[in-house]
């Protein structure tokens, strides 16, 4: 069934915007409120137990009362049998949506810290969601991260009933690896799935997949996950998230979220001062008179004393701190800046601060040590730029090299530069893509190879780009013009199907707004003329029953 034949009372059907195995998604206004809302409808109604699992699920889903769980309006039947159910509509888009690129750790520690919350109150219920991955993380327009599409999500006391058969539900490129062996879950799987998520977000890139289903489910249960040294803080908590056995995990997300929360607060204390400890003071003075002499003499004794072993301590510093310097200044010239850990240049310039806080010559060192890795950065990133790499592949494109920068400065100007430079090349690549995809007339199909994808991609990245806005309204007027053409072939069905699809690309466009209008004022005067026609009819039918004589006339007369 078409989208411009759905038929859903109370509610306005725009058009399709996502489709799966078993259901498909529109995009609708409920009338009665006039607010957006997406509508989940079942292809098929012959399976009545996955219907009536479908309105559970749906009940279960709307109790969730949690700000990064999917908000549930209605449940209700189509007159053909088919369930469905309406949600709010997120314009944000799906996390799927960005996937290759970066993300800042703060941003993405939000992301985690808000799903990880949600899944909390599922898994309080009893629930393992079961397929968290990019595409089922949607965001508001205030940018909060929400978790949907429940449809495979099962209670933990009747999970044995898919695993049984054999049953692997989910996303394979997420799954953990019991859920990839067909082995009973619980809430544990879930944040493995998140754990990858994490990954892809920190590193561009999702290590786990292959290049086939087989690969993929192979690396899960095999294939170590990489965390470079880079991630710095993140390794432990990754390591225990991406863990092979569901018991090395954290137990539940509660202890999850702990655990993210205690990383930021020991990055914190590395940085802070430690008390220093009090002097002892001296003994009081006896109350007994003596002669001060032998008190001068041992005191003298202890100065010169002290003297020398202070002398003697320095000298000896002096030896260590010139040692380290000689280490560093060798690591330095053989290009090992910063790893290994306990054997680089930067590793014994910190040495030398612990001896001496304001060593000019450490310091000074440390400064050429982030001003060679800037430099490194900064050079591997005008190669992969001058080459096309812009975000792939993960830890070796001109994005990643300009960021690596400024995590070593965040305000240098350069490394800022050539982030911008890469926007204006991905933004001038997806411009190219949406011209190329309009001339083969792809203009809202497929749904990541068309003109409006790449249009709405430029808009993700810069939301007021004029030419990326201009392009939308460039296919909306085409598809006005094939609105126009259906109309001439006296094609009403196409019309509208070309209005509604232009609107997709621009919501406001009020050429097309007009003209659905007026094909909904002339589809509703067609339909009043029918009744009124119908009830003519009825009404002269039933005259002639109740006038027998009239009946006669009208039969011999032919009235």
């Amino acid at each position: 069934m078409s989208d411009t034949l759905l038929d859903i009372p109370g509610y306005r059907v725009h058009g399709r915007l996502g489709k799966g195995g078993m259901a498909e998604v529109y995009l609708a206004t409920q009338e009665s409120l006039h607010r957006k809302v997406a509508i989940k409808v079942l292809r098929s109604a012959e399976d009545q137990s996955f219907g009536a699992r479908f309105v559970k699920e749906a009940h279960i889903v709307a109790s969730l009362n949690h700000p990064s769980i999917i908000t549930i309006f209605d449940v209700d039947c189509l007159p053909d049998g088919r369930h469905y159910l309406a949600m709010e509509f997120l314009p944000g888009g799906d996390l799927a949506r960005r996937k290759g690129e970066l993300f800042a750790p703060e941003r993405a520690l939000q992301i985690v810290r808000q799903i990880a919350s949600g899944l909390a109150v599922v898994h309080d219920r009893g629930l393992v969601h079961r397929d968290v991955k990019p595409a089922n993380i949607l965001f508001r327009d205030d940018g909060t991260a929400v978790l949907t599409d429940f449809g495979v999500a099962k209670d933990l006391d009747i999970d044995s009933e898919l695993t049984q058969f054999g049953v692997a539900v989910g996303s394979p490129a997420y799954s953990s690896p019991e859920q990839a062996q067909c082995q009973a879950l619980d809430a544990r799987s879930d944040i493995y799935s998140l754990g990858v998520i994490l990954l892809e977000m920190l590193t561009g890139s999702n290590p786990f997949r292959g290049g086939n289903y087989t690969q993929t489910v192979v690396n899960h249960v095999q294939l170590e996950p990489p965390l470079p040294s880079s991630l710095g803080a993140w390794r432990g908590v990754l390591a225990r998230m991406l863990a092979k056995e569901p018991g090395e995990r954290f137990a539940d997300c509660r202890e999850l979220l702990a655990a993210l929360e205690q990383m930021e607060l020991s990055d914190l204390e590395q940085t802070q001062l430690r008390p220093v400890a009090k002097l002892l003071e001296a003994p009081p003075a006896p109350r007994k008179r003596r002669s001060a002499m032998p008190l001068l003499l041992a005191l003298s004794l202890l100065v010169l004393l002290g003297t020398l072993t202070s002398a003697g301590l320095y000298i000896r510093e002096q030896r260590q701190i010139g040692a380290l310097l000689a280490q560093a200044e060798q690591r330095f010239a053989a290009g090992q800046l910063i790893e290994p850990e306990q054997d680089s240049a930067e590793h014994y310039f910190r040495q030398i601060l612990v001896l001496d806080a304001d060593n000019g010559e450490a310091l000074a060192g440390l400064q050429r040590i982030r001003d060679a890795r800037i430099a490194a950065f900064l050079e591997q990133a005008e190669r992969r730029l001058a080459d096309g790499l812009l975000t792939a592949p993960a830890e070796d494109n001109a994005d990643y090299y300009f960021r690596q920068a400024l995590l070593v400065d965040p305000q240098h100007a350069a490394a800022l530069d050539g982030l911008q430079r890469v926007l204006a090349a991905r933004v001038a690549r997806n411009l190219q893509l949406a011209e190329q995809s309009i001339a083969d007339k792809r203009l809202l199909l497929p749904e990541e190879d068309s003109a409006v994808y790449y249009y709405r991609q430029i808009l993700g990245w810069a939301p007021d780009h004029a030419d990326a806005l201009a392009g939308l309204k460039r296919v909306a007027l085409l598809y006005r013009d094939l609105a126009n053409a259906a109309y001439r072939r006296s094609d009403f069905p196409a019309a509208l199907a070309m209005i509604e699809r232009g609107l997709q690309a621009e919501e406001q466009n009020p050429e097309l707004l007009a003209m659905r209008d007026e094909h909904q004022r002339l589809l509703d005067e067609a339909r009043s003329a029918r009744a009124r026609a119908a009830t003519r009819e009825a009404r002269e039918t039933r005259e002639n029953k109740e006038n027998p004589i009239k009946r006669v006339w009208n039969n011999i007369f032919g009235q």
